[in-house]
């Protein structure tokens, strides 16, 4: 299924079992809708909605102008085109960042929320880092080759979508989160490097009804790396009172 925003086409998956909560996956950046469908066969009390992120899997390529709120607005308005009024949001990384915002937006339709990996707070930049930044700059500045700086996320877009990135990245969630106010789990890899783990301990501190599972040996992708640990927890969180 699909539906139109600003121009854009928006695939998503609905299974309706005709059942009062809706459980929205939302996948993190160059992933689509498939990185989440299996919780599907572990969260079956519930309905499940899975969206594609343009420019990602089977939805529209065009995102020029786009932030991490016209992605947070899209989730919106399909939640209100299919009138949901009983959702939990469940978001890796990226999908993470949009989650925070539409949890804030929407307080009387998210029941829970389910950070996985979760992207949106200020990351610690070291000296190398700023030192990287610095190369990059002259070296654009003199016009030289930049084609190898950035992450392999950032390199494997086009030039519109490399600054919907940039800006995506350097746009801080923390003052988002007091407006927070449904029973949330922050589940993270112990050994995540993309998302440290400090940055699951800011969630946990700015959201007040928040509980953080850590995942023992498991990285940026803990439902990949611990399956099992991950989806008991998902469903004793989302299925419990």
């Amino acid at each position: 299924m699909e539906f139109i925003y600003r121009d854009v086409k928006i695939f998503y998956k609905l299974k309706n079992r005709k059942k009062y909560v809706t459980n929205i996956y939302l996948h993190g950046w160059g992933q689509n809708w498939e990185s989440l469908w299996f919780c599907d066969e572990y969260l079956k009390n519930e309905n499940s909605l899975f969206v594609d992120f343009p420019p990602f899997g089977e939805s529209g390529k065009d995102i020029k102008d786009w932030s991490i709120f016209t992605y947070a607005n899209m989730i919106v308005r399909l939640i209100e085109k299919l009138n949901l009024e009983n959702v939990n949001l469940i978001g890796h990384s990226f999908g993470g960042r949009v989650s925070i915002i539409v949890s804030s937006i929407l307080k009387n339709r998210v029941n829970k929320l389910v950070l996985v990996d979760s992207a949106g707070m200020k990351p610690r930049r070291n000296l190398k880092y700023r030192f990287d930044v610095f190369r990059y700059k002259l070296r654009k500045k003199l016009g030289k080759d930049i084609s190898k700086f950035g992450s392999d996320d950032y390199k494997n877009l086009n030039s519109d979508a490399k600054k919907v990135f940039v800006n995506i990245v350097n746009t801080n969630l923390e003052s988002f989160l007091p407006m927070i106010k449904c029973r949330t789990i922050i589940l993270f890899g112990g050994k995540d490097n993309v998302t440290p783990i400090y940055m699951a301990k800011k969630l946990n501190k700015g959201i007040k009804n928040s509980k953080l599972c850590l995942i023992k040996d498991a990285g940026h992708f803990c439902f990949v790396d611990k399956r099992f640990e991950f989806v008991n927890l998902l469903k004793e969180f989302v299925e419990g009172d």
